[in-house]
């Protein structure tokens, strides 16, 4: 990110157990930096686990009703409008003011270009923590404890307040760092260091691949890799298709498993094509696997992963 701002003495702390439905929200994604620590690379294209971060951060606000992307055009995975500062460079306050132009919803999610691990239900907390409160705004704030600017949710009236105050007192907002606008703004914080995580170095991006191909990661990475590949948006219980795919590679072949699942998925999309329709397809599948199973047994068969069909 390109600042990191300070508490300001009006600064609340994250009301806790705010139970508030998220706020319907427009989306502000600041992707027009220099990235100087990157040697100029162009950072919102950088790849982690296959996607470009632009990309990573635009399937976390999906849900916004209006999503700005304040940089030059370019190729993204899903439509988006544009925005520029003027003059382009100009730093994070000018590109900010920019992309509100284009917002009219009351609240705005405001986001940098390059946070890897960036998810939908962390700007549902951040839009629920500031509807649960009298705050202009909520961020998060990272691993040491600061404050994330640029991962928060405002609301956008107070933001508009203070971006007219400081283009009056410095005539105009061109190199205007973020802590002046956040120093004005009554906040409240929402810890989390791994969300708050983003790409400002080469060592940054390494970690970050590194990260995603844990064992406790990977997986979720890889499925959301591949919905956002082929533009899917379902969300399925990912346990249910890999306990079918165990059946079916122990009660009847181990090349059965992808192709059950595939079957599987096939069979939804012919009917409803809804997650309810896939967990009632895999337990159909899953239990004719069981059923096949119980024959073999019974016919004293092996069956399993250890029979000569199994590959």
């Amino acid at each position: 990110m390109t600042d990191n701002a300070t508490a300001g003495p009006a600064a609340t702390a994250a009301a806790p157990g705010a139970t508030a439905a998220p706020l319907p929200y427009d989306a502000v994604v600041l992707a027009g930096g220099a990235a100087r620590r990157l040697g100029g690379a162009d950072k919102p294209g950088v790849r982690i686990g296959g996607r470009a971060l632009l990309d990573r951060v635009l399937t976390a606000c999906a849900a916004a009703r209006t999503t700005v992307v304040v940089a030059a055009p370019r190729s993204t995975a899903r439509p988006v409008c544009w925005a520029r500062e003027e003059p382009p460079g100009a730093g994070p306050v000018a590109a900010l003011a920019a992309g509100l132009r284009h917002t009219t919803a009351a609240h705005a999610v405001v986001l940098s270009a390059d946070l890897p691990f960036l998810r939908a239900d962390t700007l549902r907390r951040l839009l629920t923590a500031l509807g649960g409160s009298g705050a202009d705004g909520a961020l998060l704030t990272d691993a040491e404890g600061r404050d994330q600017p640029l991962v928060a949710a405002y609301r956008t009236a107070a933001l508009r307040r203070e971006l007219d105050a400081l283009a009056a007192a410095h005539d105009g907002l061109t190199g205007l760092p973020l802590r002046r606008l956040t120093g004005a703004l009554r906040l409240t914080r929402v810890p989390d260091p791994h969300a708050s995580f983003d790409c400002d170095t080469w060592d940054d991006i390494v970690n970050a691949r590194a990260r995603i191909r844990e064992h406790g990661h990977v997986l979720d990475e890889w499925i959301s890799a591949v919905k956002d590949e082929l533009g899917i948006d379902l969300d399925v219980d990912t346990n249910v298709l890999l306990d079918l795919a165990r059946d079916a590679a122990h009660g009847v072949a181990r090349p059965a498993a992808p192709l059950t699942t595939f079957l599987v998925g096939y069979a939804a999309a012919r009917g409803e094509g809804g997650p309810e329709a896939v967990a009632e397809a895999a337990r159909k599948a899953a239990a004719l696997a069981l059923r096949w199973e119980e024959e073999a047994a019974e016919a004293g068969e092996s069956g399993g992963p250890s029979a000569p069909d199994a590959g």
